[in-house]
């Protein structure tokens, strides 16, 4: 049995390096949180969030919350405090380099508890699309407020964290082909009968680069660039956008309009960005694994395996109304898409430490039949309460990242969103040459961002 091959050593170093991640139940903790969120009541989001995170020493996920609500909140001064705190902490973890003793013990305790019991005895460290939009949305927050300044050196911090997530998902890549090459792993995620494969196969997933980098994200900083007076920086923010999205023509747009004159002393070239609905949710399946001990025993364990459950509350968009004038809108990113494709990526090292776990369950049952033979099983017949795939992710972060682009006149505009029936239009000032309208969409609630209300009349 799995408890006594754990030393009491290994298992003090592993919950020393989890804290209570293995005992928490995020998705329940996060659904209460998002349904204050949905009926407009940002104290009382706050207030669960603080509520289920009493520890002095916040973990990243609890900042990542935390920031998400604020923003949506408008308050974005504490917001960018929340982020700051989790973008210190992601800072620091890139950076982080333990030597010697230390090294190896966290290693083998990380490994050994993940592959021993499940990936919840990990610290939380964030996915790699968490840490991009992460920087993106600090920009949005800043640029929410016409601070292009500000902006320029959250986007210039998503450029570097990107070349670092391609460098080390390269040896990810490279480590993991050698050691499933080693131990004889030869399971797909496509083999795993009852997990729901067509999700991580969908053409929206796959036909993404990867998981982590955002065709909005680079949109953004070609906006800002543009804004700042850079366009030799602007140009390859755009063209690195249609890279990611070639079939989107509202980017390519924005490439040959670099050519054109500027907006009129009265006018300003306006970026509106509606963020809707929330991240999905990660979920645990019990997906039943063969395991043969030789050529004429094969027991079946069920182990866990994480799912994504999107966010189906939130009404589609398509149009933006502005002064009563319809302004179609272009989906230029999908979270839910970015957390599929990532944990397709993901799955061939899940499933090496999955396999693990299932040979230990299986040779475990295969002594217990030995001993008691009348109540023999091909089956792990043994619960684990353990047996949980990781549910934690980053769930307030917005899902769907949708865009238009408008010249108007400065002065104040209505804007106003149809798909939300509770929310009532709303005068914003327009008065840069450059000025970003940001809104966001949650359920039946709808929210702008930033410092652009106009005074009422």
């Amino acid at each position: 049995m799995r408890r006594y091959l754990l030393s009491s050593a290994l298992l003090i170093a592993v919950l020393h390096l989890s804290g209570c991640a293995a005992y928490r139940n995020y998705d329940q903790e996060m659904q209460q949180t998002n349904d204050q969120l949905m009926r407009g009541n940002f104290q009382g989001a706050l207030d669960l969030l603080n509520w289920n995170n009493p520890w002095e020493d916040k973990d990243l996920l609890y900042y990542f919350e935390k920031g998400a609500i604020l923003s949506f909140a408008n308050v974005l001064p504490q917001s960018q405090t929340a982020w700051r705190s989790a973008d210190q902490r992601v800072f620091q973890r890139e950076e982080a380099v333990p030597s010697g003793a230390s090294k190896l013990l966290n290693r083998f305790a990380y490994e050994m508890g993940t592959m021993l019991v499940n990936d919840k005895l990990s610290r939380y460290e964030g996915y790699d699309y968490e840490k991009v939009m992460l920087t993106t949305q600090m920009a949005l927050n800043q640029l929410a407020e016409s601070d292009f300044d500000g902006a320029r050196a959250d986007i210039k911090k998503t450029h570097e964290r990107e070349a670092l997530i391609a460098r080390q998902r390269e040896r990810q890549y490279e480590e993991l082909e050698a050691q499933a090459g080693a131990q004889g792993i030869k399971v797909q995620y496509k083999d795993l009968q009852g997990y729901p494969v067509t999700t991580l196969d969908a053409p929206a997933v796959i036909e993404l680069k990867n998981g982590y980098q955002s065709a909005f994200s680079h949109y953004l900083a070609g906006f800002a660039y543009e804004a700042l007076g850079e366009r030799g920086l602007a140009a390859p923010g755009y063209r690195q956008a249609i890279e990611l999205r070639p079939d989107l023509a509202f980017l390519r747009q924005a490439l040959r309009d670099l050519d054109k004159s500027p907006a009129k002393a009265d006018e300003s070239d306006v970026l509106i960005v509606v963020q809707s609905g929330l991240a999905p949710a990660r979920s645990s399946v019990s997906v039943p694994i063969p395991v043969r001990l030789n050529e004429n025993l094969v027991i079946v364990a069920p182990i866990a395996l994480p799912i994504m459950v999107p966010d189906t509350v939130t009404p589609a968009f398509d149009h933006i109304v502005v002064d009563g004038r319809k302004r179609p809108l272009t989906v230029v990113n999908s979270v839910t898409d970015m957390a599929f494709r990532t944990l397709r990526d993901d799955m061939p090292a899940i499933i090496s430490r999955a396999m693990f776990r299932a040979n230990m369950a299986a040779i475990s049952q295969a002594q217990e039949n030995e001993r008691n033979p009348a109540k023999a099983s091909l089956v792990v017949t043994q619960h684990d309460p353990f047996e949980e795939a990781d549910t934690r992710t980053w769930r307030t972060l917005p899902d769907k990242t949708l865009v238009a682009r408008v010249r108007l006149k400065k002065g104040n505009h209505l804007f106003s969103a149809p798909n939300v029936p509770g929310a009532a239009p709303v005068t914003w000032r327009i008065d840069r040459d450059h000025q970003l309208v940001y809104m966001r969409a949650l359920s039946d609630i709808a929210n702008l961002i930033g410092n652009g209300y106009a005074p009422a009349k």
